[in-house]
């Protein structure tokens, strides 16, 4: 029989989408899938760094880990992805976890092939984890799921250096990847059935300025449009500082870019943003907002808000909480500032007067805010049409079938009604805070909603 292999992923898109790299080599080398890691031969922890919680989570998980290793010392057990790019947290993984077989980070995941056979033949802990990127690996195999959305990296890394961000540490300066490489990957995806393509990386609007010739963000997204039999198109996540007027326009102009734009702000008081080295005040975020939304009516907007930022008093979060309801966002993903090891912005933490419990106070009051306006919007949207692209069974319920709209708003609809990968039109019949359930009100749709079924 054929070894086996598992994957636990945290994280973001770009995460998920190193685990398909990493499950398409796993396969290369003839091992299958598992569906529990009490199967699998190897167990790789494919790792989030990006807040404190995440690293608890992630060594909670090894101490889980430790009797199956303990039961099976044959089985490989690997950690992968960010976390292992920050030697704190390596020396974290020697002293709690010393049963792990393998420690790997995010710039050499293309040589896990040969990490897995020199872990084999050590008595020791492998850690081979590279300090620097060395240029974009492409053609490696991947193991993709689902058949209806695929992840297509654009970009790595980052140059922005904000002062509470672990990520241009972990995932290293921005490598773009040639055009001619991303179209050729997402026309294979297009051949293959796949309904939705998003662009990924971790500033996307950065896209292309370290190519030798003269293309952006815009150029490959426009190039992505006109593409034959592309279906929808989504992309994140994008920086307020590089979301230009051209890249607007690009946006409205385009059939096939959905109408959903991620912009995260952060916080709502210019003091907060400068300490962040985020590069842009709230007069201009706004503008950018008011330039969206006047060119793309009826796009959907979400954000991410940090609030207890060293230094950020009351002052400042209400500031937030003003931008909030100016904005009225249709979704926020909002955190506690989480101090990580490196970042500029923990050397302020002995001078900040404002205490946790303070910070998950002005937590709560910011998410009542976001709540009630994500609620509200929903509830506007009952008795409307839509096209949406149906995803798949809802993991709560086999019979419920999620799907979403232009917007990436999440909808709920029969599962017997149905069916994964179709485009349907809906009519919403309820609303909650960050669902909506629907009917379909007709056959499915033979081709996707283009840019004037659901913004215009």
């Amino acid at each position: 029989m054929a070894e086996r292999y598992y994957i636990r992923t945290w994280g973001c898109q770009m995460n998920e989408r190193d685990s398909e790299v990493l499950a398409g080599q796993l396969e290369a080398m003839g091992y299958e899938p598992a569906e529990r890691p009490e199967e699998a031969d190897v167990v790789l922890l494919n790792t989030c760094t990006i807040r404190d919680n995440a690293d608890q989570k992630q060594l909670g998980e090894l101490g889980r880990l430790k009797p199956l290793k303990t039961a099976n010392p044959r089985m490989l057990l690997g950690v992968a992805g960010c976390m292992a790019q920050v030697p704190e947290a390596v020396e974290r993984i020697r002293r709690q976890a010393p049963f792990v077989d393998l420690v790997f980070g995010t710039h050499n995941l293309h040589k896990l092939p040969e990490l897995i056979e020199k872990a084999r033949r050590s008595d020791e802990m492998v850690v081979d984890v590279w300090q620097y990127a060395q240029g974009v690996q492409e053609h490696l195999p991947s193991r993709r799921s689902g058949g209806v959305r695929a992840w297509v990296n654009i970009i790595y890394g980052c140059d922005k250096y904000c002062t509470y961000c672990i990520v241009p540490y972990t995932r290293g300066r921005e490598r773009s990847r040639r055009p001619e490489e991303i179209l050729a990957e997402i026309r294979a995806l297009v051949a293959q059935g796949y309904r939705e393509i998003t662009l990924l990386g971790q500033n996307v609007n950065s896209y292309g300025h370290d190519l030798p010739e003269r293309y952006d963000f815009a150029d490959l997204l426009r190039d992505v449009d006109r593409l034959p039999g592309i279906g929808w198109v989504r992309y994140m996540t994008s920086h307020p500082r590089d979301f230009t007027p051209r890249l607007i326009e690009t946006l409205a102009e385009t059939e096939h870019v959905c109408e959903h734009v991620h912009l995260p702000v952060q916080s709502g008081s210019d003091a907060v943003l400068k300490r962040m080295n985020r590069k842009y005040t709230v007069a201009q975020y706004l503008e950018t907002v008011d330039r969206i939304r006047e060119r793309i009516p009826g796009a959907t907007l979400t954000t991410d808000i940090i609030v207890g930022f060293p230094g950020e008093s009351e002052e400042d979060f209400e500031a937030t909480l003003e931008l909030v309801r100016r904005v009225r966002y249709d979704n926020a993903f909002t955190f506690v500032y989480s101090p990580r090891a490196g970042t500029v912005a923990t050397r302020w933490l002995a001078d900040d007067p404002t205490t946790e419990e303070e910070k998950h106070r002005r937590l709560e009051r910011l998410n009542e805010v976001v709540y009630a306006i994500a609620r509200e919007k929903n509830e506007a949207l009952v008795g409307r049409e839509f096209e949406v692209l149906v995803e798949g069974p809802s993991r709560k319920d086999p019979s419920v079938f999620t799907a979403r709209t232009r917007g990436n708003k999440l909808v709920l609809v029969p599962g017997e009604r149905v069916r994964a990968g179709e485009w349907a039109r809906v009519r919403i019949t309820r609303a909650h805070t960050w669902t909506l359930e629907a009917e379909p009100t007709g056959a499915p749709l033979a081709q996707p909603a283009l840019a004037a079924g659901e913004a215009r």
